[in-house]
């Protein structure tokens, strides 16, 4: 069987390359297993993971929670809010789906969520999820992660089960990752993690 997680080296001061297999560690659940370049389990997301429906955990390897989203009640269209941990007050940032019927390359857009911070971008989204190709933006356009389809190996195809996430230094890889999720909720063609 093909490995599916990197063998490419990254050290300090170099973009983290992520191996995200869109597949639970369950044998028949839906999910998210992430391996970082040395092959090492980094995150998991599994769909069993919460007691309460309507959230999706993001955990490390461990199974301990690093991240809970939920979907935004009475909102109309797609709107998230992350919460750190399984916190369920004060969410961290609020994802919405970008709809704009003039061509935009925007998918999405992250803003931070606080009583001290105006609601403004923090983060925007570019590309088209479904073929594997988004960069994440800050609010300067600085790239900061970016999703691509994972280079065959030994002419083994993989798919878009299996991709890749190259975060950059400085940005947090837990937070790239929660992106990834909800670009999956929001545009991916295998329907939701969610329990209904």
């Amino acid at each position: 069987m093909t490995k599916v997680h990197p063998n490419a080296s990254s050290g300090g001061g170099e973009a983290a390359a992520l191996t995200v297999w869109r597949k639970s560690l369950l044998f028949h659940g839906d999910g998210f297993t992430v391996f970082d370049a040395k092959g090492n389990l980094v995150f998991r997301v599994d769909n069993y993971a919460s007691g309460s429906k309507g959230e999706i955990v993001l955990m490390e390897a461990d199974g301990k929670p690093l991240l809970t989203i939920r979907r935004k009640k009475l909102s109309l269209g797609d709107h998230w809010l992350i919460y750190q941990g399984e916190e369920v007050a004060n969410p961290r940032f609020a994802v919405k789906k970008h709809v704009n019927l003039i061509s935009s390359r925007s998918v999405v857009h992250v803003t931070r969520c606080s009583s001290r911070a105006k609601s403004c971008l923090a983060y925007e989204v570019e590309g088209s999820y479904s073929r594997r190709c988004c960069v994440v933006y800050d609010d300067g356009r600085r790239q900061l992660a970016q999703i691509k389809r994972k280079e065959p190996v030994g002419g083994v195809a993989f798919g878009a089960d299996v991709f890749r996430l190259i975060v950059e230094p400085g940005f947090d890889a837990t937070l790239a990752m929660a992106i990834v999720i909800l670009l999956d909720q929001m545009f991916g063609s295998r329907g939701s993690l969610l329990r209904v």
